[in-house]
């Protein structure tokens, strides 16, 4: 019925909305997804994802198993989603990029000390894939967080176009943002074009550049042996701090999208 309620919205308004939603788990035992969908002006939905970072210890939610997909958005761009804390991990931002994202959303509900976190992130994100970003986060109170606000619109070469500011739930911030500049940026720059550039390094020196993986944190990661110096020492690994109890059950890995609703 929600869903339903959302779609319908954007087809009375005649506009796309992109809107977080929980999402029963199936699986037995499974926590809910915090999800995220993309629905275009004829109540379509274009795009549906799940965060792949929960804030733990803070959140209990299950871990995103589905990827970051990208849709074809209005007027011929290419859109992606990415939920909140997802946007600390700069591979987030890079693979949809890399997956052909001209403009990035990021739904959040920060509260006060992430601030400027919040401010460089959503920056870089956009600097170093030469991708536009529209970043919202909540504002005002749920009884138990007092999120921010701070909603920010910023341009493929990490200017900040629009910046929410008041800290007040009712602001509205707009701007015009050029996927054809973000495409124009990719073709032409030389110098800071990164996104191309991290599989293509010394090119001027080697033909194509080189193209292998030289991180070792990449590698780990595959291989399912990720482990960082100081792993052992590390306090908070479960959900305890917060009253949650700790997990028995265990990560299956990624799986197909279930269908989304005609």
């Amino acid at each position: 019925p929600e869903v339903a309620a959302l779609r319908q919205a954007c087809v009375e308004s005649k506009i796309w909305g992109c809107f977080s939603i929980m999402e029963r788990n199936k699986e037995e035992g499974g926590s809910p997804y915090n999800s995220g969908i993309i629905v275009d002006d004829k109540g379509a939905i274009q795009l549906y994802y799940r965060k792949l970072h929960p804030w733990t210890p803070v959140e209990p939610w299950e871990p995103g198993n589905i990827g970051i997909p990208v849709c074809d958005g209005p007027k011929g761009c290419k859109l992606s989603l990415i939920i909140c804390h997802d946007g600390m991990f700069p591979e987030c931002a890079r693979e949809c990029a890399y997956k052909g994202a001209e403009i990035m959303i990021r739904t959040a509900g920060y509260t006060a000390p992430i601030r400027k976190s919040w401010q460089f992130t959503n920056q870089s994100n956009s600097f170093c894939n030469l991708m536009a970003s529209c970043n919202v986060c909540m504002c005002g109170s749920d009884g138990t967080f007092d999120s921010m606000g701070e909603g920010m619109i910023v341009n493929f070469d990490g200017e900040i176009l629009a910046h929410g500011t008041t800290g007040r739930p009712n602001e509205i911030i707009t701007a015009e943002v050029r996927p054809d500049l973000v495409r124009e940026a990719r073709l032409h720059w030389g110098v800071e074009n990164n996104i191309y550039q991290f599989g293509h390094r010394g090119y001027v020196a080697v033909k194509g550049g080189a193209s292998d993986c030289p991180y070792t944190y990449m590698k780990d990661l595959t291989a399912r042996r990720y482990k960082v110096p100081w792993e052992d020492d590390v306090v908070q690994k479960d959900g305890a701090s917060c009253g949650f109890g700790a997990p028995t059950r265990t990560y299956e890995g990624e799986k197909n999208a279930p269908p989304m609703p005609p």
